[in-house]
This record gives C-alpha cells, structure tokens and sequence, in this order.
C-alpha cells in the first residue's frame, strides 16, 4: 500500500541557560523537538511524514503549489506565523518571496489538507505571538484565533469530553475516557464547524478537537499539544494516541 505523504512543521526550539557558581558562570545551549512522541506512534501508520524543524522551515517550507501538492497534508504544529512569512530572503536581503499562509490557503481551497495542533506558537500563541489571526491560515481553519494571548494552563488537569458520535470516523474505537490534559489554546468556533471533543465544563467547554471544509479541502484542529508538556505521559502512553492522530489524518485526506 502506497503511504500517504505529510509535511509536519513547527515543533522544534532552542533554549539557553546561564550557570551560575559562586564567581564562575558559563551558558549553555539545548535543542529540543517537541514531535519525537508523535513521530514514533506513527512511524508505522498508512503515513510517510516529514518532519521540518521550525528553524529549517523558515527557509524549507514550500514556497509553491507545485511542492506544496506533493503532499497529502500539511500540520503546523507549534509554529508561528512569521516563521512562513518571513523567509531569509525577505528578512535579511530585502527580496520578495512568496507569501506561504496565501500558498496553504490555496492548497486547501484546491483539496488539500490542513491540520493544525496546539502549543505555545499555534493559533494566537503565547503573548499572541503566533499571529495566525485575520491570516489566510485562519480563512481555511473551522476556528477563529482570538487577538491576544490563548494559552489556558490547567496544572490540575482536565479530561477531555467527547461531544461528537462514536461512529465518526475520527472517533470510532476511542471510547469516551481519555487521559487528562494540562492545557490549550482557546479559540472561538466557526459557522459550520464540526465540534468532536471538548475541555472540560470547568473551562466552559471550550473547542478540543473540530473539524471543517474549506473549498475542496478538509482542515482539522486539536488545541491541545502532540507532547509534553500539556499532553502527559499518561496520554502518550494511552493506546488510544496513535489511533487519535493517525484517524485525525484519516479524515483529512479522505476524498
């Protein structure tokens, strides 16, 4: 069977720290990738993905339909939207290059499909850096991104509730008990949109997992994350993770 191809982006960071010891200091650098939890789940599925660190997407990420129809899917996962607009070329040498949140849209328009998961640089982001509001990313999405920080911590845990029916595609074989989440990215549901899962009541059942159409395409968006640290252990070890993101792209690609 010929596996289907995604192009996941985003999930990649680089963090520094400064040791300090007594007079003595030095810094350090770590990189870190987010999608090692999700990779692995699915390093076995109907699914042939290539994973584009945030910091090679910059440069990488298809600037045309052409590249862009090579794949089935495309996930933005933790990634803002001024990594896709602003390419080297435009930032450091002035140049035009084209504009990759129109080139999604396009795709999606044409049959394509797009899904995008939570994190700090999904959605609006953290201090709403992530700035996929009023973009054309946002056009194709059944969500719209509030204007200002989205992030809700939920240290104590939520369960999420399963609001859509059993035999949805997405959701056949999942049940309704699914381990807890420590967090989310808020967002405001679109005319038309399909609501499969929900946080809990105690945060006003707010979107999880919705579902759309944009032209000839399908969109999907999970406002949790794909690994630590608002999605625990616990759920990555759940039988029902790979099952969740594989049936997510099932869906998507269905034509």
């Amino acid at each position: 069977m010929t596996r289907k191809k995604v192009l996941l982006a985003g999930e990649s960071w680089v963090s520094t720290a400064t040791h300090i010891k007594g007079f003595d200091q030095f810094p350090t650098v770590t990189y870190h990738q987010g999608a090692d939890e999700l990779l692995a789940a699915l390093k076995d599925s109907a699914y042939d993905i290539t994973f584009m660190p945030a910091h090679a997407a910059q440069k990488d990420f298809p600037q045309t339909m052409e590249a862009l129809r090579e794949y089935d899917a495309v996930i933005l996962s933790d990634i803002g939207a001024n990594t896709l607009l602003l390419h080297p070329d435009t930032w450091i040498h002035s140049k035009t290059t084209p504009n990759r949140l129109k080139l999604l849209r396009d795709y999606v328009d044409g049959g394509g499909a797009l899904l995008m998961f939570g994190g700090y640089y999904s959605f609006q982001g953290i201090n709403g850096g992530a700035r996929y509001a009023r973009t054309p990313v946002e056009d194709v999405l059944p969500v719209t991104c509030l204007r200002f920080d989205d992030r809700v911590e939920v240290p104590e845990g939520f369960s999420p509730v399963v609001t859509g029916e059993a035999s949805h595609p997405i959701l056949n074989g999942l049940g309704t008990e699914w381990p807890v989440l420590l967090g989310y990215n808020e967002v405001e549901l679109k005319p038309g949109a399909e609501v499969l899962a929900t946080v809990s009541a105690d945060y006003g059942s707010q979107p999880l997992l919705v579902t759309g159409t944009y032209g000839q395409g399908r969109s999907v968006v999970w406002t949790s994350d794909v690994g630590p640290h608002w999605l625990p252990g616990e759920f990555i070890r759940w039988d029902g993770y790979a099952k969740l993101f594989s049936a997510m792209l099932d869906w998507a690609t269905a034509k």
